[in-house]
């Protein structure tokens, strides 16, 4: 059959094919399919009955309609990493939750996974080669790039990354990348030297303030043997979560016009210039509290500790080091509506920290380092007679009676809400991707249910701006 090729056709008649495929939310491909369907039907319909008996024929009208209005599309990338497999089953999540989904694979990815198995569970054609004749014939990697809601990359491979950071467009997959508006999840997997890599850090940090959102990486075995660390995929049913939160929050500003100020992460405090007094702190709820506010559309200022999580996308992001460093930057970025002070701060430091690397003594079995109190931040601001944020939000890292230790926090420091959290071991909290909080105000406390970091962050910010239009009303 003689193929059609839209470019040859007249600018006007390309015109209206294309309003006639957004109306009926199709591709122009299928659009131009369903025209000549429709024609054939109308002018050959004696001929086509003996061929397709009417009913098969109304089946196939009625699989072909458009999209409800209100459904998502996410085009997903599956990058060229042993955890591609798990991108089958988040295929699978999405569709679960009403989403729909198309997909790509890179010429690495299909070392891992097969296109046959990918569209299977997608349902339609898997896309893999920027140069195919069939989709190609209306520019089809612009339409990829275009008729979607999100972008997710999954796993996105350290190589891909660094493509994407680097501008590149030498395949099917990087250059929908370059050529989307939409917003782009990305799902980092690699060795944990890999992602340790200066390099890669170089990328997130582009990557993050091109505006790209991030899930993971995990910490945990790899599949290569002896090997554990940071790098390990998100699990799918985590991915599908951070892809209905960015769905559900377009649109959604209601921190619009507001200043949020979010602390997060750990402190190091000097010894020598080797050593120095630090915490657990992954820094993974300050982070993902500040990313939920950016997604309300408050103009977000992070100050972040020492941290190996990747900068929020759509944050200024202030690094510091040590408690004096945060409280400096904390007050450069007063004023805010909301301050939330999420940092695992650390309470002393060395008194005289060492010049040069302390030695061990001669004789001497134990060494004395001599700590004071470093500034409380957080009663510092919330004490403030000038420029004190109209809400001053802590955390309560307690290891026993937690609530109790919470209400005594919560008078002492001069803050309106404490979150109280169990830190003990057991809980695996500290450095964990989970949390159960209790919301301690001075009207009472109210348990929210355990739940990943970046739901506690949603709860949050959803009170945070419940709060605020009270006030305003």
């Amino acid at each position: 059959m003689a193929s059609l090729t839209v470019r040859q056709l007249d600018d006007r008649l390309k015109k209206l094919l294309r309003m006639r495929a957004a109306k009926s939310g199709r591709s122009v491909e299928d659009e131009v399919r369903t025209i000549l369907r429709e024609a054939a039907e109308d002018t050959g319909r004696t001929v086509l009955d003996a061929f397709e008996p009417p009913t098969a024929r109304s089946r196939a009208r009625t699989s072909r309609t458009a999209l409800p209005v209100e459904t998502k599309r996410v085009l997903l990338i599956i990058g060229g990493g042993i955890a591609a497999y798990k991108s089958l089953d988040l295929i699978r999540r999405l569709k679960e939750r009403g989403i729909t989904v198309r997909c790509i694979l890179t010429k690495a990815a299909e070392h891992f996974v097969t296109p046959l198995s990918a569209g299977a569970i997608v349902g339609e054609h898997v896309f893999t080669d920027l140069f195919d004749p069939a989709g190609e014939f209306d520019i089809g990697h612009i339409r990829l790039a275009r008729e979607t809601d999100l972008i997710v990359v999954a796993p996105a491979t350290a190589d891909l990354m660094a493509k994407m950071a680097g501008g590149h467009a030498d395949d099917l997959a990087t250059t929908v990348l370059l050529a989307t508006t939409a917003k782009i999840l990305l799902a980092p997997a690699m060795n944990p030297r890999m992602w340790a890599n200066k390099a890669t850090k170089r990328n997130l940090r582009q990557l993050a303030a091109d505006g790209a959102a991030f899930v993971g990486p995990n910490e945990g075995e790899m599949a290569e043997a002896d090997e554990s660390g940071v790098g390990r995929m998100a699990e799918p049913l985590e991915i599908a979560s951070a892809v209905q939160k960015i769905l559900s929050a377009e649109g959604t500003q209601l921190l619009q016009g507001r200043r949020v100020l979010v602390t997060s992460g750990p402190t190091y405090e000097p010894i020598d210039p080797v050593r120095y007094i630090a915490n657990r702190s992954s820094g993974k709820q300050g982070h993902a509290i500040a990313a939920a506010a950016a997604a309300a559309g408050a103009d977000v200022t992070l100050v972040s500790g020492p941290v190996s999580v990747a900068d929020p996308p759509g944050v200024k992001v202030m690094h510091v080091e040590t408690a004096r460093d945060m409280l400096k930057a904390v007050e450069q970025a007063l004023p805010v509506d909301v301050a939330i002070f999420a940092a695992a701060v650390a309470d002393w430091r060395v008194a005289n920290a060492g010049e040069q690397k302390l030695k061990k003594q001669p004789g001497k079995s134990t060494a004395e380092l001599s700590l004071i109190e470093n500034p409380d931040i957080l009663a510092t601001i919330a004490k403030r007679k000038m420029q004190r944020p109209k809400l001053v939000i802590g955390f309560a890292a307690e290891t026993e009676n937690v609530v109790a230790n919470a209400k005594l926090k919560l008078i002492s420091k001069g803050c309106d809400w404490i979150l109280a959290n169990d830190v003990s071991p057991r809980s695996g909290v500290m450095g964990g991707d989970r949390n159960t909080i209790t919301l301690v105000r001075s009207s009472g406390t109210e348990a929210w249910k355990p739940q990943s970091k970046d739901e506690v962050a949603a709860t949050l910010i959803a009170r945070v701006t419940e709060t605020l239009n009270e006030e305003k009303g």
